[in-house]
């Protein structure tokens, strides 16, 4: 039997685009959703916020293996949020992990070419370097920095997926924080909007680097996710909204620890729900 190394990303989507397409019932197939919520921390109640909803475990799906990150629930959902049919991927896979971009990104991008989904949200929990954000902030990004120094797309490129080489000029579609922004103000949900600098982690960041992000590539948050789904919903020719909850403050008074991460991105997940039904019912 072929290990996971000897399968390329290729065969690995298509063998994970037929189980799940085998595990869809007669009512997805009927109605398929038009949009994919990636629910990092922040969104993590989400997943259980659908109605009528078809749930399967990421351990139970070909080459996706299980979450090992407390706070992410690792299941597949498809439902309805907001009156509007969505498949919400209940946490991810980081590649602090030990896995690679390419495979990161797998199921958001089976996901994406199994029901020709166009429009992907992408929430994460970040640190927050602009000095008058506070904790519990929503920051919608408006453009990023991959300082993972890897890329998802590297490899054989599907000509059918996209382009070789994708434009990331405009990552983040201007249409899309439009109606963001629309919905924080009928929702009365105060949001930032700013510049997010990825790295792979699972470190945090020396006092040094956080000056340099700062300072000098003009960051605004940082984390550990989301630059390379981007990159992938890009790619697959999507337009991309992320959320970021500003979880801890950068320099920080104290260590920062996952638990701290945690309890602000619960202190700010109802006001992210409510921001992002809003949001779904304007697209």
């Amino acid at each position: 039997m072929a290990s996971e190394e000897d399968i390329s990303t290729n065969q690995k989507l298509d063998e994970l685009c037929v189980a799940l397409d085998e595990r869809m019932t007669d009512d997805v197939r009927k109605v398929p959703p038009s949009v994919v919520i990636v629910a990092g921390s922040g969104l993590n109640m989400l997943p259980d916020m659908a109605e009528d909803a078809l749930k399967l475990d990421y351990g139970e799906l070909p080459h996706v293996g299980s979450v090992t990150v407390a706070g992410h629930g690792g299941k597949l959902v498809i439902g309805k949020v907001a009156g509007k049919k969505v498949v919400i991927l209940g946490g991810r896979r980081h590649p602090y992990e030990g896995i690679t971009l390419s495979q990161s990104t797998l199921l958001l991008r089976a996901v994406i070419k199994l029901f020709g989904i166009r429009v992907v949200v992408l929430s994460n929990a970040a640190g927050g370097l602009n000095p008058s954000f506070n904790l519990a902030d929503i920051m919608i990004v408006r453009d990023h920095i991959n300082f993972m120094f890897e890329n998802p797309l590297t490899g054989p490129n599907d000509d059918s997926t996209g382009k070789r080489f994708p434009d990331m000029s405009q990552a983040y579609s201007p249409r899309l924080i439009a109606l963001a922004h629309a919905a924080a103000a009928d929702t009365g949900v105060p949001v930032r909007e700013g510049v997010y600098i990825a790295g792979k982690g699972p470190t945090y960041e020396t006092r040094a680097e956080m000056a340099m992000f700062r300072n000098i590539m003009g960051a605004d948050s940082i984390g550990m996710s989301t630059v390379h789904e981007t990159i992938a919903a890009k790619h697959a020719r999507c337009e991309v909204l992320c959320l970021s909850v500003i979880t801890n403050l950068l320099p920080p008074r104290d260590e920062v620890t996952h638990a701290e991460v945690m309890q602000t991105g619960k202190i700010a997940g109802e006001r992210m729900v409510r921001l992002l039904k809003d949001f779904l019912t304007k697209l």
